[in-house]
């Protein structure tokens, strides 16, 4: 504004001057015109003249005025501008907002957004309505619509108090009373742990073991002639249960690692050793089948000395027992070594108060509903207890023993069978007894909620890598089309679209043969759990996928085989059963249905299942070589056709079988014969030492002497699956 008053000023002021000089040199001849006509016309003289101040004082007020005029101005287009940002509008924003989200923020259709997108490296065409944002975006869109951001925190539900259950502070030393100890028997598959066991339970539980291996986790309480008792958990020795191992020894005070005298130290009884040490549980050691020939117990405790394991022999801190599970020789003095070692620890407990203790192992039976194996920790469980484990909760309407007596209280260390359960819980879940069944609710709705606040967390942190790997790609292939003429980037685009058009019937049955869809359904928890860790180490998915598309605890049911029918897929149950109805519908519908009764059987059936989806392989079995010793052509109509004479070294030529042409060790050509003959004869085959000539079926093809004939025939293989489950 001020520059602009400058420049008026002086064009006024040089106005002015001009003005002056003017008005000076009308005075001049004025003044010589008025001495010459004074006397003639007096009225001259008098004639009234407008002074120059007076023409200043006119410019003078004129820029005045125009300098008012210029500030008014200046002013109302300062204030227009000022009120046009105010009235901006702003609008509320957080991170991770979706396309939908901001478009309503900002009172806009969905498509303003999209405009706003238009020409930034982001791809439209992946943007949906509920895809997330990033920070950029959401400030480019804002900006372009001419409006302002506010950023607030992320939109989620009004906080909610944790109304979780947890256990009880430690209690009064003056109030624990003393408990059994848990004993957890652990050690290699067939090292002989149930027969152990049931010599000291007198039942026949081995008998009871598929193939000899024990494939769940039982516990069971155990009277000694002495009047002590012992609650022993029998874990599963095979490679397919670590998890269960792992879970007994949490829970336990004592673990009893048996090992064979003839065997010695195996893989499993050195994972044993180390879940007994991450536990900080103590170890008696058990020498079993010590009644054997080839039995070497001191071999066994020098190969324990590797781990950390070290017998009192030796100086070390273990009991060592040498036992034979097979006669009961020893065991007696096991049970007292183990009672021993229980006094030094000094085991007790809280038999009141509200209950707490851990889930051994969970199943569905068909007249009960969800059950459950537990011990108990603390407190006194009784008929009507409210419980809660994981995300289920119980009215505990019975109870039983392990020999399936009904009891009406369980103390602490006591294995107990509870049935009441709303929902099967998991192996391992903590049991916390709540006051009341609205309490029960509101504390499974609470880990509900939490559970699902983590998968959002977890679904919008992937949703951020894959929009990073999106861009990434989106950016490689900018840079990609960045140097062509935009001639070749359409034809380039064009032969892309087509390859991801829609597969033929064919190819789309190919595609899918490669993919393995199966439901996995078990007796308890912990063995489907055992199968799904397993699945877990699959590799080959290269080769054939493998799509777990359901499992869960309990029979084969109607809507298993339903689900197995969409999908296409097999159903695989261990230690279950399926109907005769159901073993009906799913032969109707074309559905496989496997039941197994041993874990690493329904592995093989399972690799055998993925082999049988791979695409054979094609194997080739020489049937006959023979060497070219001369060459020369002979002619048909018009034209010259190569012909060899050859000599059969090995095997015999078949005429209609496949041939090919090797030259110093490479294969020059593959293909057919259109003659074989025997001097002038025409024959099939030709067998070894015989000499013949023969041609090909390309007659491009030069032969040299030396050159080698070998007729063969292709033998489709089944291919068979890479994966290796370890056992």
């Amino acid at each position: 504004m001020n520059q602009k008053i400058l420049k008026v000023e002086n064009l006024l002021r040089f106005h002015t001057i001009c003005r002056q000089l003017h008005s000076l040199g009308q005075r001049k001849t004025l003044s010589q015109w008025r001495h010459v006509f004074s006397s003639a016309c007096p009225m001259w003289t008098a004639q009234p003249y407008t002074r120059p101040w007076q023409t200043d004082a006119l410019f003078g007020a004129a820029l005045s005025q125009y300098r008012l005029l210029v500030t008014k101005k200046e002013e109302r287009s300062q204030k227009s501008q000022f009120s046009s940002t105010k009235s901006k509008k702003e609008v509320e924003v957080w991170i991770g907002m979706t396309v939908e989200e901001l478009a309503n923020a900002m009172e806009k259709d969905i498509d303003c957004v999209y405009e706003a997108l238009m020409n930034t490296t982001i791809n439209i065409d992946s943007l949906e309505a509920d895809s997330h944002l990033d920070e950029v975006w959401i400030k480019e869109v804002i900006k372009k619509a001419g409006m302002k951001f506010k950023w607030s925190k992320l939109k989620q539900d009004k906080v909610r108090e944790n109304k979780d259950a947890v256990r009880r502070p430690q209690a009064d030393p003056a109030l624990l009373t003393p408990r059994s100890p848990v004993v957890t028997i652990m050690g290699h598959v067939d090292h002989g742990k149930t027969t152990l066991l049931d010599k000291l339970r007198k039942t026949q539980v081995a008998a009871m073991e598929a193939g000899g291996i024990t494939q769940h986790i039982g516990a069971f309480l155990v009277s000694l002639p002495s009047g002590e008792k012992i609650t022993f958990l029998d874990t599963p020795g095979h490679a397919a249960f670590s998890a269960m191992r792992a879970r007994g020894a949490q829970v336990t005070d004592i673990v009893i690692l048996v090992v064979a005298a003839d065997d010695g130290v195996m893989k499993q009884t050195v994972e044993s050793i180390q879940h007994a040490k991450d536990a900080q549980v103590p170890i008696v050691l058990a020498i079993n089948k010590c009644d054997k020939a080839e039995a070497d117990p001191e071999k066994v405790k020098k190969e324990l000395l590797a781990y950390d394991v070290v017998c009192e022999d030796y100086g070390g801190d273990v009991q060592a027992v040498h036992v034979s599970a097979l006669t009961g020789d020893n065991l007696m003095a096991l049970a007292e070594a183990t009672v021993t070692l229980a006094e030094m620890l000094e085991l007790k407990a809280d038999p009141t108060g509200l209950v707490e203790g851990t889930v051994i192992e969970s199943f569905t039976d068909k007249g009960r509903g969800p059950v459950t194996t537990a011990i108990i920790q603390r407190g006194t469980l009784r008929k009507g207890s409210i419980l809660v484990a994981g995300k289920s909760w119980a009215k505990v309407r019975l109870m039983f023993d392990e020999n399936g007596k009904t009891i009406n209280e369980a103390c602490p260390s006591m294995p107990v069978g509870i049935i009441g359960w709303r929902d099967l819980p998991s192996a391992g879940d903590e049991i916390l007894e709540v006051e009341s069944e609205p309490r029960a609710r509101e504390v499974v709705d609470w880990r509900k909620y939490e559970q699902e606040q983590e998968k959002n967390k977890e679904d919008l942190k992937m949703i951020e890598e894959k929009r990073k790997e999106h861009q990434e790609a989106h950016r490689k292939a900018r840079e990609k089309y960045g140097t062509l003429h935009w001639k070749e980037r359409s034809f380039i685009k064009y032969q892309e679209k087509k390859k991801q058009k829609l597969l033929k019937p064919k190819e789309k049955a190919e595609r899918d043969s490669n993919v393995l869809p199966i439901i996995i359904k078990g007796d308890v928890d912990g063995s489907v759990e055992a199968i799904l860790n397993i699945m877990d180490t699959y590799d080959a998915s290269h080769e054939c996928e493998l799509e777990l598309i359901h499992f869960g605890v309990g029979d084969i049911s109607e809507n298993d085989v339903n689900l197995a029918e969409t999908f296409h897929g097999v159903i695989y149950g261990f230690n279950v059963n399926a109907g005769n109805v159901i073993q009906q519908s799913a032969a109707k519908k074309g559905v496989k249905i496997k039941l197994h009764k041993i874990i690493y059987h329904l592995i093989e059936d399972l690799q055998g299942e993925l082999s049988s989806r791979l695409p054979c392989t094609v194997e080739e079995h020489v049937v006959g070589e023979a060497s070219i010793l001369a060459t020369f052509s002979v002619t048909e109509g018009k034209k010259k056709v190569p012909v060899a004479g050859c000599r059969v070294q090995k095997g015999q030529l078949e005429k209609p079988k496949k041939f090919k042409l090797i030259r110093n060790g490479h294969v020059i050509w593959k293909g057919s014969l259109t003659s074989l003959k025997h001097h002038k004869d025409d024959i099939s085959i030709i067998k070894t030492g015989m000499d013949c000539g023969l041609s090909l079926d390309d007659e491009k093809i030069e032969f040299i002497v030396g050159d080698e004939i070998v007729c063969y025939e292709e033998k489709e293989v089944l291919a068979k699956t890479s994966w290796d489950p370890g056992f």
